[in-house]
């Protein structure tokens, strides 16, 4: 199961730096049509506007959870605890990350976002007490 569980981390860092260079795209071509102005950001986000704040929310917000996720995979390759239904877990987490990810930079329709975003919480809540009830009764 270490290639799977793999896979699921490589799937989240290429979202995560598709999103980052997406980014880096809309801010750059924002500034070359004069839309934004440097000295209106160098000290702040406020001056974006709202395409490019959609597109950096998205990035930023996977800097959030999915540290736990990055902490726990490692964790449980170590451990060798990761077994199918770890993986289709992670898998399952991922597959939230790429939905909150499109729900952000299309609709960016919040309680829909929310609900993703939640669902991958409780499925990554449920993937550390998975490994913390098999380490603390091994």
């Amino acid at each position: 199961m270490f290639q799977p569980m793999l896979a699921a981390v490589f799937v989240q860092v290429a979202l995560t730096f598709v999103l980052l260079f997406w980014m880096g795209n809309a801010r750059v071509s924002s500034i070359r049509r004069g839309e934004v102005k440097i000295r209106d950001i160098a000290l702040g986000q406020q001056a974006w506007r709202e395409r490019e704040t959609q597109i950096a929310n998205a990035f930023h917000n996977q800097l959030q959870l999915p540290i736990l996720f990055y902490a726990l995979v490692p964790l449980l390759l170590l451990t060798r605890q990761a077994d199918l239904l770890l993986v289709v877990l992670a898998w399952v987490f991922v597959a939230t990350r790429v939905v909150h990810a499109a729900i952000h930079v299309t609709t960016n329709h919040v309680p829909r976002r929310f609900y993703v975003f939640l669902a991958g919480a409780v499925v990554l809540l449920v993937m550390w007490i998975v490994l913390a009830v098999r380490a603390l009764s091994a």
